[in-house]
Parts: C-alpha cells; sequence; structure tokens
C-alpha cells in the first residue's frame, strides 16, 4: 500500500472470517460493528454457492451481524451479471450445490439444451455422470463459466474440496478454457471496490484463504490482511512465494490494526 493512500473501506471475506457454519467467530460482530462506526465503507465478498445474497444477509444478521442484503456480493451474483452480458439470451445449466436460482434470475435456466454451461459450488450434485457431461458438452463447444475457483472452504468438522480442484481436470479433458469469475479473478475485487465508491488501492480485503482472497486482492491494488481462523494453515503461509500485506489473529484484531494505518474514517 502506498503512503499516501488512505483506507476508505474494508472487503471483508465472510466464512472463516466472520463466521464458521454461520456461527461468529469470537469477536467478529463487536469488530465489524466498531469498523463501521469508525467511517469506512465496507463490502462483504463471498464464494459461497448455496444461498442467495438475502440468506446470507439473513444468517449473518442471525449471528449478531447488522447488515444488508445489497452488502453482499456472492460468486453467483457476479456470475449471473457476467453470463446475461456475454452470452445474452442463453440457456443456461448451472451444476451447483444449492438452490440459488434468485441471485441468477436474469438467466434463462435449461439443463437439458444449455448453451453456456455455469459451474458453481462442489457438492453431492458433482457426480461422475454430471462432471462426464460437462466434459461431453465442453467437446462439443458449450462454453463453461466457473462462479470461482477455491479449492476448499472450512466447516466445523473439518476442510470440503470445492469447485476449484475440479476446474483443471475438466478444462484438460474438455479441450477449453474455463472462465472464472468469482475469487480468486480480478473483476470480483474490483466490482466491489466500484460499490463503495473506491479505487480498489483504498480498499482493505480480509480473509482466510492467502491465495484466493489476500493474495488475490494485493494484485488489483487492494491491502491485503490474512486472518489465522477457517481455512487459514501455517504450512500454506509458510510456503507462498508473496507474502500478505499484514497477518492478524482474527479479525477482533482488524479495529486495532486500522488504527495503525492511514484512513478516511473519523
Amino acid at each position: 500500500m502506498s503512503g499516501d493512500t488512505r483506507i476508505g473501506g474494508v472487503l471483508y471475506d465472510i466464512d472463516g472470517v466472520l463466521v464458521t457454519s454461520w456461527r461468529e467467530i469470537d469477536g467478529a460482530v463487536d469488530a465489524v460493528r466498531r469498523v463501521r462506526e469508525s467511517g469506512l465503507r465496507r463490502t462483504f465478498l463471498t464464494n459461497t454457492t448455496s444461498r442467495t445474497c438475502a440468506e446470507i444477509a439473513e444468517r449473518l444478521r442471525g449471528a449478531g451481524f447488522d447488515v444488508d442484503a445489497a452488502e453482499i456480493v456472492t460468486a453467483a451474483r457476479l456470475t449471473g451479471e457476467y453470463v446475461g452480458r456475454r452470452y445474452p439470451d442463453a440457456s443456461v445449466w448451472v451444476l451447483n450445490h444449492g438452490d440459488i436460482r434468485r441471485d441468477l434470475a436474469e438467466l434463462t435456466l435449461d439443463d437439458e439444451h444449455p448453451d453456456v454451461i455455469v459451474i458453481g459450488g462442489a457438492g453431492a450434485e458433482f457426480t461422475h455422470r454430471a462432471l462426464s457431461r460437462v466434459v461431453e458438452l465442453m467437446l462439443d463447444g458449450v462454453p463453461v463459466v466457473a462462479m470461482h475457483s477455491g479449492l476448499t472452504w472450512a466447516t466445523d468438522d473439518g476442510i470440503r474440496i470445492d469447485a476449484g480442484a475440479y476446474l483443471p481436470g475438466l478444462a484438460a479433458a474438455g479441450s477449453a478454457e474455463i472462465t472464472v469469475v468469482g475469487k480468486p479473478a480480478a473483476p470480483g475485487f474490483r466490482t466491489c471496490a466500484d460499490l463503495m465508491g473506491l479505487d480498489p488501492a483504498e480498499v482493505l480485503m480480509i480473509g482466510d484463504d492467502l491465495h484466493s482472497d489476500v493474495l488475490a486482492a494485493q494484485q488489483v491494488g487492494m491491502t491485503g490482511v490474512l486472518v489465522r481462523t477457517g481455512k487459514f494453515r501455517p504450512a500454506v503461509l509458510a510456503a507462498a512465494s508473496s507474502a500478505p500485506d499484514h497477518v492478524i489473529d482474527s479479525v477482533a484484531d482488524l479495529p486495532a490494526l486500522l488504527k495503525g494505518l492511514p484512513n478516511r474514517g473519523k
């Protein structure tokens, strides 16, 4: 971060930073409230593909956070906007764990005769038959758009692999590139900065995934903060060729970190 740049807003990852399995991480509610009261803008960016923006906001409110659905940016929301622009009037097959049709309302959904395939979050729907059909359609020239390329997410009982673990194999077998829209792709971060009315250099991004959250945000000019909660693993940080701008124990430490950085708050 440039010494002349002031932080004007915070971009929060959700799962593993604010909540785990929709239960508050200790001190998160108070930290988010204090940052908001300091006058900084905010947006919440998540690769969660099993719930709509409205459902995520409701879950966060249930965990004690004062948030609005308009502040939530999901990979599904970003993907819906991208596919609608890039493939207008196309029929779309969505392979995803969970029902997120409300965030894809502008698309024409058709599992049987798709012009475009959208791959969302991994789950029981990612069967051998379904993935083989994706490859067959790719070989027939049907384009594939992935909501994100995250490798894992954290749950109460351990790590689960996500869509990013499948994408390289599908691309190789289908002999075609797969367009990624959500984290760690740059457009999602830039969209969040735009929603806050800020330049990316004025945004601090806080996440638990070194590569998909923090380093990806730093690539577009944001200040990156890695938390030691959620999917954080010391070995991943130690092996990385690039370093986050800051590492803190949890989001509870964010207000103190912000006090030491130039910002546009009160």
